[in-house]
């Protein structure tokens, strides 16, 4: 494990940037507005992102909302650039890719409210962990839009059609528990265990073997999509670069009954 540094940015910008050691927390910090993001603040979360992918001290990714709260969505009340709604969305997605594409374990840890973008930012990512204070919500009917941030893509993924159509049509508010029994979450934990199992979930991502598991992020995102053929061909050309990789550590470790310690280089 590299040596343990924290390095913070200004605490005044709406998405603070933390590094401890190989882990790099992203805090959605308008804690005023329950973290609904404006203009600024996705600009800010999406170059926050595509800096994670390409810095390779980073290992692991944790995004988190200030203030008790994930994140309320957009920020109604901001104030809009003037563009076209239409390009404006476009824009969105670019976000969202830059999430969906990290190759990198990504974590949320939700508390508060995570609502209409906020909860499909929280979907994105790859486990999520809730306080038992979490409410989410797919509040866009409420608000006499549909779905957008990649919720239409993820949620029947995660739920089925059905219970995804219930989720968007009706808008209702689900607690952890519930999320946890429909899949949406992947860990409920108290206010108090919270921080700490995050913390721990994430060191021990960053023990694991980067570009392993990089490529298995990408074949489980890219299953749902192809058939088994194809699927058993990209798994065959991702173990080919696992060999010249993480995987003789490991085997060397397990000859020698110790921890491997991965560094993701190219060993050829």
């Amino acid at each position: 494990m590299p040596i343990v540094t924290t390095e913070t940015t200004d605490g005044d910008e709406s998405v603070l940037v933390t590094r401890k050691g190989s882990v790099l927390t992203l805090t959605l910090n308008r804690p005023h507005r329950k973290n609904a993001m404006d203009p600024e603040a996705w600009s800010r979360l999406e170059h926050a992102l595509r800096n994670a992918r390409e810095d390779e001290g980073v290992r692991v990714v944790v995004i988190a909302g200030a203030g008790g709260d994930f994140c309320a969505g957009a920020d109604l009340k901001g104030v809009r650039a003037e563009r076209h709604p239409l390009h404006r969305m476009r824009w969105y997605a670019d976000i969202v890719l830059a999430l969906h594409d990290m190759p990198k374990p990504v974590v949320a840890k939700v508390e508060g409210v995570a609502v209409g973008a906020g909860w499909n930012l929280a979907l994105g990512c790859d486990l999520v962990v809730a306080s038992t204070t979490a409410r989410f919500s797919q509040i866009f009917a409420r608000r006499g839009l549909s779905l957008d941030f990649g919720g239409s893509w993820l949620l029947p993924r995660f739920v089925g059609l059905q219970q995804a159509k219930r989720l968007a049509l009706l808008a209702e508010f689900v607690d952890a528990e519930e999320a946890l029994g429909l899949g949406l979450v992947t860990w409920v934990k108290s206010p108090e265990e919270i921080h700490d199992f995050v913390e721990d979930i994430a060191a021990r991502l960053a023990e694991g073997p980067p570009i392993a598991m990089a490529q298995s992020k990408l074949l489980l995102n890219e299953a749902v999509t192809r058939p088994l053929r194809e699927a058993l061909e990209s798994e065959a050309r991702a173990q080919a670069v696992n060999y010249a990789t993480d995987a003789p550590v490991a085997k060397q470790a397990f000859l020698n009954r110790t921890e491997p310690e991965f560094a993701g280089k190219w060993l050829l």
